[in-house]
């Protein structure tokens, strides 16, 4: 059982990571998305992990479009407060939830990968979680699509 990626419109995406900036992969994330994430049994970490990395790319290419190169680090939250004004106003007025949707899923990537001592991700994590985690995503996403693509 695990996580799968489904087709999409830019299934190159993983391959070309190295290859392109992270304003383009936000791009194909934008359009990818969390529908790119299914549900398949009990590997609940994985999608944590999955969707941690739809928000940094979709969060690092809002910040390119608005001017700003991201730092190399996941978790760009303080950055999308610090520059919120410089977003659409639909935008602005959710740099909050943006900012604690990143530092959650920032601080589950880690953990939901690795694990501990005494924790092993596949057991920890439940589906209310994923559905959670893909949700959020998906709200990054739409906000993403509203900075890189306004038209």
């Amino acid at each position: 059982w695990s996580v799968t990626h489904t087709e999409c419109h830019c299934p190159e995406m993983v391959l070309s990571t190295r290859r392109t900036s992270a304003s383009k992969r936000a791009r194909r994330s934008a359009y990818c998305g969390p529908a790119g994430i299914q549900l398949i049994g009990p590997a609940f970490s994985d999608v944590m992990r999955e969707s941690q990395e739809i928000v940094e790319l979709a969060l690092k290419g809002m910040l390119r479009q608005i001017g700003i190169e991201p730092p190399k680090w996941h978790d760009v939250s303080r950055l999308i407060i610090e520059f919120r004004a410089r977003f659409p106003e639909s935008v602005e007025k959710e740099a909050e939830r943006l900012a604690e949707i990143s530092s959650y899923l920032r601080k589950e990537r880690e953990i939901s990968f690795y694990g501990d001592i005494d924790f092993i991700p596949t057991e920890k994590y439940s589906r209310a979680d994923a559905v959670k985690a893909i949700a959020d995503a998906g709200f990054v996403v739409g906000k993403a699509k509203q900075v890189i693509n306004p038209n």
